[in-house]
């Protein structure tokens, strides 16, 4: 008989990613047995971060999936009360948008779905989707905060070709459909973008992203415009608490400011001197439309988020430990 903490059991798809090890870690503080997937759990450089992560030698197992194969998830989620789907496609697309990213993130989804509904143990399912599925839209009065209610929209995503954006739309929208059409508990987190200390050594887009404009590349980042930033570990304590708590429900922004580029270059500069951080850059996009989030749903529930220097100091003081500044 399996020794499960004593919060029982729970599944973290592609936990050896960048905000998935972190939401593994405060799973394991928080006493939760954890099984979580990876394509290869004998890829020890791959995984090695988890391992060392306290409460893993006792209570985290790893197992083998694939978002793209029906069923891979069938004995990950099997006996789990909760789920939470994090693993989804980021990278841009090299030459066919809709093989390298939509139809991973949408039918990886109904995938992980589609197990979660053979699990009788299951208690609530949590969809890590994104802020990139409410604000790219050219219809609201900057004015009125965007909130949960606001859709991103398709035309425009495939219009501008965001693929990322269109990815995370349509994704939660098939999960939200199958959710309904199943009675499934479900329950959606929309982060802004995360900044903060990675787990795993080796850095994913977002994080590379970072590092690229501490040392003064600031091409990544001219794709942004005006965009909210939220600390990683504000985002992993956000979906322990949307699935604790009873009361959840829906979608939950997670972003703690949002800022344009030239606000945030001016403050990283001011507060990093010893850095190359240009004191102002352009949008490659032009001007963004002015827009702020409101975050009172997930407030409510009793979250808190860091400031945007401590998220910074965090991700910084985590990337020189790594060896990545000279």
């Amino acid at each position: 008989m399996e020794h499960y903490g004593f919060k029982g059991l729970v599944c973290v798809t592609g936990a050896s990613g960048y905000l998935a090890s972190w939401l593994v870690k405060r799973l394991l503080l928080s006493g939760y047995s954890v099984r979580g997937t990876v394509r290869d759990p004998g890829n020890y450089k791959k995984v090695e971060h988890l391992w060392k992560l306290e409460g893993a030698k006792e209570r985290l197992q790893l197992v083998k999936a694939d978002l793209m194969e029906e069923g891979s998830f069938d004995d990950a989620v099997m006996g789990c009360e909760g789920v939470f789907h994090t693993a989804s496609p980021v990278l841009g697309p090299k030459s066919d948008p809709k093989a390298e990213i939509l139809d991973p993130a949408i039918n990886g989804t109904l995938n992980v779905l589609r197990s979660c509904k053979k699990n009788p143990s299951l208690r609530r399912v949590v969809l890590t989707s994104s802020s990139a599925a409410v604000r790219a839209r050219d219809d609201f009065d900057p004015k009125i905060p965007l909130d949960e209610s606001s859709w991103s929209s398709i035309e425009l995503c495939t219009r501008l070709k965001v693929w990322y954006a269109l990815s995370k739309t349509l994704a939660e929208r098939a999960a939200w459909e199958y959710a309904n059409e199943n009675k499934m508990d479900l329950v959606t987190v929309l982060p802004s973008f995360v900044v903060g200390p990675s787990l795993p050594h080796d850095l994913c887009s977002t994080a590379s992203d970072v590092l690229a404009l501490l040392k003064g590349d600031t091409e990544k980042f001219s794709w942004h415009g005006r965009m909210g930033y939220v600390h990683i570990d504000d985002v992993a304590r956000c979906h322990v608490l949307v699935y604790e708590d009873t009361s959840a429900w829906g979608r939950y922004l997670c972003s703690s400011k949002v800022l344009d580029n030239s606000e945030l270059a001016s403050l990283l500069a001011e507060r990093y001197p010893s850095l190359p951080i240009p004191r102002r850059f352009e949008s490659f996009l032009g001007d963004r439309p002015y827009y702020e989030f409101n975050t009172s749903k997930l407030r409510k529930l009793g979250w808190e988020p860091k400031g945007i220097e401590e998220m910074f100091d965090n991700c910084i003081a985590s990337l020189k430990e790594q060896g990545y500044f000279l």
